[in-house]
């Protein structure tokens, strides 16, 4: 297993075509999904013939951006997954921070801890400049992540999703942090 990064409590680790059916069964929770499908799973046959070969792609991309599974440090078990990838193909001047854990994982701070430690090393090590975020308005849980995490309310905007799914007519936010904001010299 190999380990990209470590917090106190999580170990973020790349994918293999092994963890498909870790995949299936966290989208198979509709309190998981809810504000993403309405609470639907993502079918089996589409994890492993969609989702995870585009996680496992995003490893060609530059180093340290794309997909991790997140693991209990101690306990090794599943967790869920973060994202961390460019917004603009390969260019790692703009990534999107995301975020998907297990119901069992909520309430204890760990999307803050992991989405923390990724903002971090793409602000130090991996040449990030701008992070952002994106949920729904009506998703609070997540906004507060995104706010803990450091990152800041940008807008409200609608988009033109396939499928509304309840809070949808509210749109959706968009949060960002800046590595000048992150250093501290920009205030704004």
């Amino acid at each position: 297993m190999r380990v990209f990064l470590d917090t106190g409590r999580l170990a973020l680790r790349e994918f293999t075509p092994d963890d498909a059916q870790l995949l299936v069964e966290l989208d198979d929770d509709p309190e998981v999904m809810r504000y993403l499908t309405g609470g639907h799973p993502t079918p089996p046959e589409a994890i492993r013939e969609h989702v995870l070969p585009r996680i496992l792609a995003h490893y060609r991309q530059p180093r340290g951006l794309g997909w991790w599974a997140a693991l209990g440090r101690d306990s090794g078990d599943f967790l869920g997954w973060f994202e961390f990838r460019p917004t603009h193909d390969g260019d790692v001047r703009e990534v999107e921070l995301g975020y998907r854990l297990r119901r069992a994982a909520w309430g204890a701070g760990l999307a803050t801890e992991g989405c923390r430690a990724l903002i971090e090393k793409g602000f130090t090590d991996l040449g990030v400049q701008r992070v952002t975020a994106n949920t729904m308005t009506v998703n609070a849980a997540s906004r507060r992540v995104m706010e803990k995490s450091g990152l800041r309310f940008v807008r409200t905007y609608v988009g033109d999703w396939p499928e509304m799914i309840a809070g949808a007519e509210h749109g959706e936010v968009e949060y960002a942090l800046t590595r000048q904001q992150w250093l501290g010299h920009d205030t704004d």
